[in-house]
């Protein structure tokens, strides 16, 4: 894994450029990337910070500026959705009540709209034009074939202009199956609801769906080919990635602070750093272990009808969390301070029988205002909301470089293109944006927006990320002020 150089990744070059992001063991493929250590910061020159800063992606501290969007799918039952109250005088509604404890962390956006996804003069495809316009903000063509036709994703225009500052420019993951040729809604291709992210009209990026994958590719360098053959290597010995590197894990402590003298020529490393690495290291092998897990249960389940790959849990909501858990660690790494994640492609139809519903989401969406599917509709609109939440809650408890929260420095949005999933509408869209984004977002409140696109919501964040000379994107009319 190559690190591309910027005047953010400088700053902490100039503490310890022998490091260069801790390559434990050239030999056998193993990167172990560290998290941000606060013992850097103080030691960061004005001019080092006032360059890094603009070339964006930066906060007013100095800390890395992280960006992701999470999309869910097939809208919700609103009447449970939508808070009571305004601003910062709202009380959470049923769909959210486990963010209770996030209240403070997170905005509701109402009067967003997205309306590249209805009908127009294409006719029915409301979860095919909603998947592929969510993150674009533009009409998709109207397509089964290869000549699909979509826009650049915000997340991507973002990447291209500060993604250098990281190993990875952007990460797409996706907790949904990979669909990407025929027909998947009324005479949409299947690319649109599969792919958040979008290099050009014509690209999508397809997202990492196997925690295994994801993992090896965070952790492990070299070719896809190398990866493959030191995970082998590693399952034949009956070791892990920790395990190959046991030896230097133990001297991290030691070798950071030999590269950071205090004042009296002593090594330094502070007390809350050398138990972040700790936690850290404990974090990456638990995930790991739980990936372990997954693929020796495998040949355990019932026969799905398709290829399930190794890694992917049975349990659809450790296998959210899982994915969610390296998201967390790429961003406490710095592996990427771009994301998509694809929680499920619209029109999806999964079934949720492990939280006591048989029946297909999009199925109980289309409830007709039959009290049995309505009710059935909230408790996955519930579960969503909480899977959310318990990333926002392991994002906030995580100290960053400058001492606040990962949440602080970060901007989180969780949306859909679908507002009311039993109608089909593209108005009044369900949309939290969490974190603080370094201080200049003000959250805790619920404010409900004079109608306006979802994209202006997009052109305040990328403001905000450093974007330079971006006057419209999509469908937008201006920047969402009030955020």
């Amino acid at each position: 894994m190559k690190t591309n150089r910027s005047p953010h990744r400088n700053i902490a070059a100039e503490q310890f450029s022998g490091i260069s992001r801790r390559h434990f063991l050239r030999g056998l493929g193993v990167t172990m990337a560290l998290p941000a250590l606060e013992s850097f910061l103080p030691r960061v020159s004005a001019a080092a910070l006032a360059e890094a800063t603009a070339a964006g992606a930066v906060t007013a501290t100095g800390a890395p500026l992280r960006l992701a969007f999470f999309e869910f799918a097939n809208g919700t039952y609103p009447d449970k959705w939508w808070p009571t109250g305004e601003n910062q005088d709202f009380v959470l509604n049923e769909t959210m009540e486990s963010m209770t404890g996030l209240k403070d962390k997170i905005q509701i956006l109402g009067g967003l709209a997205l309306e590249p996804a209805t009908a127009g003069p294409d006719g029915a495809g409301d979860h095919g034009r909603a998947g592929g316009s969510f993150l674009t903000g533009v009409r998709v063509k109207k397509t089964q074939g290869a000549d699909f036709h979509s826009g650049i994703s915000a997340d991507q225009i973002i990447a291209q202009q500060v993604g250098q500052a990281t190993p990875f420019k952007s990460l797409e993951i996706s907790c949904d199956t990979l669909r990407t040729a025929g027909d998947c809604d009324s005479g949409y291709a299947c690319v649109y609801q599969h792919n958040m992210a979008w290099r050009s009209p014509t690209s999508p990026l397809a997202p990492e769906v196997n925690p295994r994958f994801l993992f090896e590719r965070l952790f492990g360098s070299g070719s896809p080919a190398e990866r493959k053959q030191n995970l082998l290597m590693r399952q034949q010995q009956q070791r892990s990635i920790l395990d190959f590197v046991s030896y230097e894990s133990g001297s991290i402590g030691r070798e950071l602070a030999s590269a950071m003298k205090g004042p009296r020529g002593s090594a330094e490393l502070s007390t809350r750093d050398k138990e972040k690495i700790d936690q850290y290291l404990t974090s990456v092998r638990e995930i790991e272990q739980r990936i372990e897990r997954a693929e020796k249960s495998v040949a355990d389940r019932p026969d799905p009808g398709i290829a399930t790959p190794a890694g992917i849990p049975a349990s659809f909501t450790e296998y959210v969390r899982l994915n969610m858990d390296m998201l967390h660690l790429a961003f406490m790494t710095d592996n990427t301070r771009i994301a998509t994640f694809l929680l499920a492609g619209e029109g999806s139809n999964r079934d949720f029988t492990e939280i006591g519903i048989p029946d297909g989401h999009h199925y109980c969406t289309h409830h007709g205002n039959r009290p049995e599917l309505v009710a059935k509709t909230c408790v996955i609109d519930k579960w969503y909301a909480s899977q959310f939440g318990y990333f926002l809650d392991k994002m906030e408890k995580t100290k960053d470089i400058d001492g606040k929260s990962l949440l602080h420095n970060s901007m989180i949005v969780y949306g859909c293109g679908n507002g009311d999933g039993n109608r089909h509408t593209h108005a009044n869209l369900p949309v939290i944006l969490a974190g603080n984004g370094g201080g200049t977002l003000n959250a805790g409140r619920f404010i409900q927006h004079e109608p306006a696109p979802l994209t202006n919501l997009y052109l305040s964040l990328m403001d905000r990320m450093g974007v330079k000379d971006m006057e419209r994107f999509g469908d937008s009319t201006g920047r969402l002020a009030n955020i």
